[in-house]
């Protein structure tokens, strides 16, 4: 295996983020350099500024959406820049359509992110031709360049799609895969001598987030390409083969949730439990292979060491049973090692069927799997019914609009009050800064401060050290490779390469150089404290307000997953359409729960409210979903079944109703029913009944008793 460092650097070239960092880098440079050859400078950094505005749209995603996107900014740009050219002559006027557009476009966020992008690119070209007041004919011809530039990226985009049209598929399916990776290695601190459980759960909520959130992503690049969903070739079965068994094993890994404190307890001196914790990171590393590959084209391999270590864990496991004569180990914590180990085992056969499809003769006689992909996706459709519904204070995008409308006109007041010569930026960071939400706003607020202000100090000791213009021009497009590699990765890097990358450029322009950073710097702060404020007092957004209904879509989701898994034991089923729809909403309400509880640290201690339960919530959600899992692995992976399964009735149908009291209570806001029993299982003998039978009533029997405590909690928990 490679180098780990070297191995992330090598992954993040052949990323996405790369990819797009690139190619956003070749539509903006491309048109300002042929174009200066010919002495019209000026005339390509318009054609750029067209490019730089339509690659904000331009996000992964579904090719048809990705160019729709582009063109309806294409549209907007070029429309907008010719209304404000026309008009920027005077100051009230533009105030006022400054104001008017704000609200327009923030609105956008109605329709989902790639919507939300279209409205700020036409902010974008708004707030840069707020000061360029030129002649009427003129005006026509810069938003003639605006368009050229606009079309000219979009063909670019779509061009480099064409030519490897799996590629942005087999990137995304391979971050999800990383994530998954980085999951099971959080697993494995479980298994730690003196580990921190606390710590480590909090990690394991936080992974869970990314997973979904990169899952979610390949669903949306996979299931919206015609030619996969198709499968009409070989390499589109593959990418959705290999992305079903991706998810199956994710599942499995969820399952794994044991008391790890009594395993710790007992078996700590035998020093079996750093041997489970020693495969399943390399069960991770097996994954980062996978995943890697998928970026290179390679074939991975499951090296023989691995199955041997797994091997090894059995003898153990038998040994200690052999040796347990004294009775030192109980029953349920050999039990439990022997499940740990078994379902190891599944996990690693997934991972060797997965290798498996990487096979090139495997690879053409892939059989096509049936996946109703309607179910898994969500279509955001343009209704201006949802529009006028949220014309309210009711409404947090409503409120989000006015906020991002009256900052804009503080912002514009106060740029006008001052002789900066790029009083505009000050407009620019309010409008990259506004978010939503109070803590998004925070977060991204401290990002651009401390990415502007190191980066306007690496910038002018560029200036000051570098004069050789070559040099420059190198290192001009290493800061704009990264300014657009990392914007969607990691936004603080981004804004330490942008601020470099605008200082030489306005170098090369001969606009000055250490005087723009220094102005730079002020404008950030002017920005950046207007942003903040407003969002803290200007009909704020914060996250206790969505509390209520993100608990509610949990439990809701929970629910239907048991009910789901339920019915893999009392009738056949053939097709798992439903359970997976079933499974991945838990994964989605779950994980954004858990961002939500996140989020909510951030804002103000008086806004950080029942953190404590919360906690609890998540927590107790996450081990429900976790145990549903363990049961539907029972009956899908080893073929567990309950012969009579009316002695399980009122077990689960008490289940249901602790669900659906847990509900209630939260809806109304009252503990309406106090002291509702535990049922217990109608098993008058348990050595009557065969183990597996066993397994499978505890299995219910555990998941009653949680779902029990999450009652008992929502009787406590008052929104």
């Amino acid at each position: 295996m490679i180098n780990r460092p070297i191995r992330n650097i090598h992954d993040f070239l052949l990323s996405t983020y790369f990819a797009d960092g690139l190619r956003i880098t070749l539509g903006v440079l491309c048109p300002s350099l042929l174009l200066a050859q010919f002495g019209m400078l000026q005339y390509g950094m318009t054609l750029s500024l067209g490019a730089l505005c339509v690659s904000v749209v331009d996000s992964p995603g579904p090719i048809v959406h990705r160019r729709n996107a582009m063109l309806i900014t294409t549209s907007l740009i070029t429309l907008i820049s010719i209304v404000v050219g026309l008009t920027n002559n005077n100051v009230y006027f533009i105030g006022t359509l400054l104001v008017l557009f704000s609200f327009i476009f923030s609105m956008f966020f109605l329709y989902g992110l790639r919507a939300a992008s279209i409205g700020t690119a036409a902010l974008l070209i708004m707030v840069l031709s707020i000061d360029d007041v030129r002649p009427w004919n003129e005006v026509l011809f810069y938003a003639l360049l605006i368009f050229v530039g606009s079309i000219w990226y979009t063909l670019l985009s779509y061009f480099f799609y064409r030519i490897r049209p799996y590629r942005l598929v087999q990137q995304t399916l391979s971050d999800s895969i990383h994530e998954v990776s980085d999951f099971l290695r959080a697993k494995a601190k479980f298994y730690h001598h003196k580990t921190n459980y606390e710590e480590n759960y909090a990690e394991l909520l936080q992974l869970q987030v990314l997973v979904h959130e990169q899952q979610d992503a390949v669903r949306e690049v996979l299931f919206k390409t015609r030619e996969i969903v198709r499968e009409s070739t070989p390499e589109g079965r593959f990418l959705l083969l290999v992305f079903v068994d991706m998810v199956d094993l994710f599942e499995q890994v969820m399952s794994t949730y044991y008391n790890y404190k009594q395993l710790h307890e007992q078996f700590d001196p035998s020093g079996i439990l750093l041997h489970y914790e020693s495969v399943i990171v390399k069960i991770a590393d097996q994954l980062d292979e996978i995943a890697f590959a998928l970026k290179t084209g390679g074939t991975p391999s499951l090296p023989t060491s691995l199955i041997e270590d797994v091997a090894k864990l059995k003898q153990e496991i038998t040994a200690l049973e052999t040796a347990n004569t004294d009775g030192k180990y109980s029953t349920l914590g050999i039990i439990a090692l022997k499940n740990i180990e078994v379902n190891i085992e599944n996990i690693l056969s997934r991972v060797r069927t997965i290798n498996g499809y990487f096979n090139k003769n495997e690879k053409k006689n892939l059989k096509p799997r049936k996946i109703d992909v309607e179910k898994f996706v969500t279509h955001q459709s343009i209704d201006l019914k949802l529009l006028s519904e949220n014309l309210t204070f009711s409404s947090a995008t409503f409120r989000h609009s006015l906020r991002v409308a009256i900052v804009m006109l503080i912002g514009f007041v106060v740029a006008k009050s001052l002789s900066f010569s790029h009083s505009y930026w000050i407009l620019l960071t309010i409008l990259v800064i506004s978010k939503p939400g109070f803590s998004l706003t925070k977060q991204r607020n401290y990002q651009r401060l401390i990415g502007t202000v190191i980066g306007a100090f690496i910038g002018m000791g560029i200036l000051m050290y570098v004069q050789d213009k070559n040099t420059l021009f190198v290192i001009l497009l290493i800061c704009m490779v990264g300014c657009y590699s990392f914007q969607r990765k990691n936004y603080v890097v981004s804004v330490l390469f942008m601020t470099p990358y605008i200082l030489v450029l306005f170098d090369f322009l001969g606009m000055g150089g250490l005087s723009i950073a220094r102005e730079r710097i002020y404008d950030t702060l002017i920005g950046s404290g207007i942003a903040l404020l407003a969002s803290y007092s200007l009909f704020p957004n914060w996250e206790y307000e969505k509390l209520k209904e993100g608990m509610l879509d949990t439990l809701k989701a929970n629910l239907n997953y048991f009910e789901q898994v339920t019915f893999l034991y009392t009738q056949p089923v053939t097709d798992l359409t439903n359970y997976k729809v079933a499974r991945k909403e838990v994964y989605v309400t779950t994980a954004n729960l858990a961002s939500l509880f996140q989020r909510m640290f951030s804002e103000p201690k008086s806004k950080q409210i029942l953190m404590t339960e919360l906690h609890q919530f998540t927590a107790l959600n996450h081990l429900l979903s976790s145990y549903i899992a363990t049961l539907s692995l029972y009956h899908k992976e080893h073929a567990f079944v309950f012969s009579n399964f009316e002695e399980l009735k009122p077990l689960v149908q008490n289940t249901i109703y602790l669900l659906n009291l847990s509900s209630d209570t939260l809806k109304t806001n009252t503990g309406m029913v106090s002291n509702v029993p535990l049922v217990r299982r109608g098993m008058k003998d348990d050595t009557l009944y065969p183990q597996e039978e066993l397994v499978i009533a505890e299995q219910f029997d555990l998941i009653q008793k949680v779902v029990y405590d999450i009652y008992k909690l929502s009787e406590k928990i008052k929104i």
